[in-house]
């Protein structure tokens, strides 16, 4: 799953890379980003558009689902294009969720020890996600998980799918709809890219943006 995360990289460093026109304004380092909270995201809105970034909230409910509803935070790779909860975010309304690494929790432990996983090379990170209109109009967001690879899966079974360069137009193209399509299109990035250390728990409390001691090797 992924239910933590970091971004701390300056806004150009990820906004280019998505096709996203630069802007002076810059967002606040946060180290320990929860759900339930504004994140920052990119989506597209059509072909004749750049994409563009702004807050969505990390939880997803569509208008449509009443009351007591679930707000799940992911949703699975495998099921994604097919639930009914998901399908027609997944056709019509993804987007991509940058990130500079997310945290998971060993469970193997006693206490559970976080850690940090992210690129070797420190690069930013774009988590494929899926968006709808909430109740009161604003956009709500889930970032799509799948089996954890590479030195991710020593840590947890799941992980966020990562979407490696080329695959970044292609997921927020609008018009881009057909599920065998995308398949042939996007790929997750290379899972020899990830790694990952063991951090403080003090990342167990979501306290504020954090600090760059947050993702320090315990």
């Amino acid at each position: 799953m992924c239910g933590r995360f970091a971004l701390y990289s300056a806004y150009p460093k990820f906004a280019t890379k998505a096709g996203a026109p630069t802007i002076s304004e810059e967002l606040t380092p946060r180290y320990n980003v929860p759900p339930g909270t504004w994140i920052t995201a990119i989506r597209r809105l059509s072909e004749d558009e750049p994409p563009h970034v702004e807050e969505l909230w990390w939880g997803y409910k569509p208008r449509w689902a009443k009351g007591k509803a679930s707000q799940p935070i992911n949703a699975r790779a495998e099921t994604v294009a097919t639930s009914g909860y998901f399908k027609a975010a997944f056709q019509k309304h993804r987007c991509l969720i940058p990130a500079d690494g997310w945290y998971e929790w060993d469970k193997t432990t006693t206490p559970k020890q976080p850690h940090f996983i992210c690129r070797e090379d420190r690069e930013p990170l774009f988590f494929a996600g899926i968006y709808t209109e909430r109740e009161d109009g604003s956009l709500g967001c889930a970032i799509i998980t799948e089996p954890a690879r590479g030195s991710a899966h020593k840590v947890h079974d799941r992980m966020p799918l990562i979407l490696d360069d080329e695959s970044l137009e292609p997921w927020l193209d609008p018009d881009l709809s057909d599920q065998e399509t995308l398949r042939n299109v996007v790929h997750h990035i290379d899972a020899g890219l990830i790694t990952h250390w063991p951090v403080s728990t003090k990342v167990n409390r979501p306290n504020g943006p954090g600090d760059e001691s947050l993702i320090n090797p315990a």
